[in-house]
């Protein structure tokens, strides 16, 4: 076939004009593969985001653990807390203590106590959660949890001079009967005390509890269960500064007595039970601190034997209350 006396070109491959590096950054590719626990679609990366959650949560609730945790406001959340073990809480759902949730371990080996955690739980309706033993482990900062969790909400306080308040004002309309009483803790930091100083309140007709935001005892799982149920009853409520809600307390018609060992009035001859009053105890080893102390109309003293150098906290203030629920009966 004629090609009319064009010589044929032979192409070259790829493209005859610039292709403006576009190949050259094909060719660099996208760089090393990324690690599994930086993969969004990887299993290891949710294991990663559980894990970092865990630690944050560690870091916000430590203090929560050894004492009361942080609190923001009046009524300020504390931050969450567990209770560990398959004897501590069967004992602490046999106690009514409210509970977020219950923490099962996959495949857990069944025993009576386990069995009457599922069962207790159920009858109050509180969510079961079956959970890995590393989520566990995290959750109790690697405790001995033996399969079982009790997940507990943070207790809502109360505001102090709020409820002083509520409470002087309910008593002047004869909505309440008793004369506000009310028992402040300074310095007092056993859960195992405000627990049974909280069931001595709710057994003697009392109003309330009043604890220092900082440096004190808070409503813990252990305080809940030593208070056997009576913390649903009274109120516990919070101080920014404990002697300034005293010197509130002196202000509405509250008087405000300590309690020690070298009181000037001797219990039975306490004149104020009937009155609107404030009992504040202080730690067994230290006692009231001294500004405490100041802002105290009367310091009460209970007669014990010379033997004895001083009662436990919440021993004290149950007599205490009983002297002045007496007093007030007989009025």
């Amino acid at each position: 076939m004629a090609n009319n006396g064009r010589r044929a070109v032979k192409k070259k491959k790829g493209p005859t004009t610039g292709t403006g590096g576009h190949g050259r950054k094909a060719l660099e590719g996208r760089g090393p593969t990324p690690k599994a626990e930086d993969r969004e679609y990887h299993k290891a990366h949710k294991s990663k985001q559980l894990a970092e959650r865990a630690a944050a949560k560690r870091a916000a609730g430590g203090a929560a653990r050894s004492t009361t945790g942080a609190r923001s406001g009046p009524k300020g959340r504390a931050t969450e807390e567990v209770v560990t073990g398959r004897n501590s809480v069967v004992e602490a759902l046999r106690a009514g203590i409210p509970a977020k949730a219950l923490h099962v371990a996959i495949r857990i080996e069944m025993d009576d106590r386990v069995k009457e955690s599922l069962k207790l739980a159920a009858e109050r309706g509180i969510p079961l959660l079956e959970t890995g033993k590393p989520e566990l482990d995290r959750m109790t900062e690697d405790a001995v949890h033996q399969g079982l969790v009790l997940q507990i909400p943070p207790y809502e306080y109360e505001d102090a001079y709020e409820l002083a308040e509520e409470t002087v004002a309910k008593w002047k309309k004869g909505h309440i009967a008793n004369a506000p009483l009310f028992v402040a803790l300074d310095g007092i930091t056993d859960p195992r005390n405000l627990g049974a100083i909280i069931r001595s309140v709710s057994a003697f007709s009392g109003h309330g509890v009043i604890v220092p935001e900082r440096r004190s005892v808070g409503v813990t799982a252990s305080a809940w269960k030593t208070s056997a149920g009576a913390a649903v009853r009274v109120p516990v409520a919070r101080a920014a500064n404990l002697n300034n809600a005293l010197k509130q307390f002196k202000q509405m018609g509250i008087f405000v007595l300590g309690l020690d060992g070298d009181g000037d009035v001797s219990l039975p001859d306490l004149s104020l039970a009937t009155d609107p009053v404030c009992i504040v105890v202080g730690s067994e080893g230290k006692g009231l601190s001294r500004l405490v102390r100041e802002n105290c109309d009367q310091i009460i003293s209970i007669p014990i034997d010379s033997a004895m150098e001083s009662l436990n906290a919440s021993m004290a203030v149950g007599i205490s209350l009983y002297e002045i629920s007496r007093q007030r009966a007989a009025k």
